[in-house]
């Protein structure tokens, strides 16, 4: 963890980290552990009860010459806090971190790409935090979905942190959705490594792979990810395929500040495939009214509610 972490750290020394991965599941568990008991140790530098603890064990170490003074339970507490804060400071020295906020409005989609090649769509009301510095690169998604085309950066690994989970790139194209609930990451090309801070173990995703993790820890799976769906709505459509009426009207209604409602939760069964336009609930009205035998009516400025025709 260290050595990945050290500015010292070759291309060479991450491709034979990147084999050591791929030899053994273990492999994949041990270095999430690692690096979760890493992060969480960073933490404890700028503590001030340990920082108290350092002091008062470095002064002790100056007035005490007798040895086996630090045999007592309360020196050797203090000793303990006093190598984790060495060593935290020692092991991570971060260079300072710029940070670059993008966000979306609701119907727009944006392309942008970060001060490292990286390229990134933002779909609807989306918001992401962008910090770099000398040693990584980490992106944060705040809400909404956010895919990833990450740039070769052998010296700097790059990071997603989305609610309480982190996904490691290992260079990929992925995609993360994050909502108030839960996070689900989805994998086009190459790989990630995906845990969470409060579940014991990670996950290792391959091309065609999805998973998602909510607050509490709990993480599903993997399991295959709709890829006409997951690579259609950066180009601006939407690929739905028997899809229930009532998420697909949620899918829609994030793209526009006129909702679709249904007039009876019945309908929400109804099953649906087709491809729309981001935002033309017009073609979606007039397929569901030619094709599903619904018909819709303005009831506000913002709202359209759908109905079984009569007869």
């Amino acid at each position: 963890m260290a050595r990945l972490d050290s500015p010292e750290c070759t291309a060479h020394d991450r491709a034979e980290f990147d084999r050591w991965l791929d030899a053994a599941p273990e492999h994949v568990a041990a270095y999430v552990a690692a690096e979760r008991a890493h992060q969480a140790a960073a933490q404890l530098a700028s503590d001030e009860m340990l920082q108290a603890a350092a002091r008062i064990a470095w002064r002790a170490t100056g007035r005490e010459s007798a040895r086996s003074r630090w045999w007592m339970p309360a020196a050797m507490a203090a000793s303990l806090l006093v190598a984790t804060a060495v060593g935290v400071n020692w092991l991570r020295t971060p260079a300072p971190a710029s940070d670059a906020r993008y966000l979306t409005a609701v119907g727009e989609q944006r392309s942008l790409r970060l001060a490292d090649g990286t390229q990134v769509m933002l779909d609807t009301d989306s918001v992401i935090v962008a910090r770099f510095s000398d040693e990584r690169r980490e992106v944060e998604v705040d809400r909404g979905r956010v895919q990833f085309q990450v740039a070769a950066d052998a010296a700097r690994p790059f990071s997603v942190k989305a609610g309480n989970g982190l996904i490691r790139d290992i260079g990929t194209t992925f995609q993360v959705i994050k909502t108030d609930s839960t996070v689900n990451v989805g994998l086009l090309e190459g790989e990630v490594i995906v845990s969470n801070g409060v579940a014991q173990a990670g996950s290792t995703l391959k091309p065609g792979q999805q998973l998602s993790y909510d607050h509490s820890g709990r993480m599903s799976p993997p399991e295959p990810l709709d890829l006409s769906a997951a690579q259609a709505w950066p180009t601006g459509d939407l690929v739905f395929k028997n899809r229930r009426l009532d998420a697909l009207l949620i899918e829609m209604n994030r793209y526009s500040a006129t909702k679709l409602r249904l007039a009876d939760p019945a309908l929400g069964k109804i099953t649906v495939s087709g491809v729309f336009h981001i935002g033309d609930q017009a073609a979606l009205l007039e397929a569901l009214e030619q094709g599903w035998s619904l018909q819709s009516e303005q009831r506000a400025d913002d709202e359209i509610v759908l109905h079984r025709k009569s007869g």
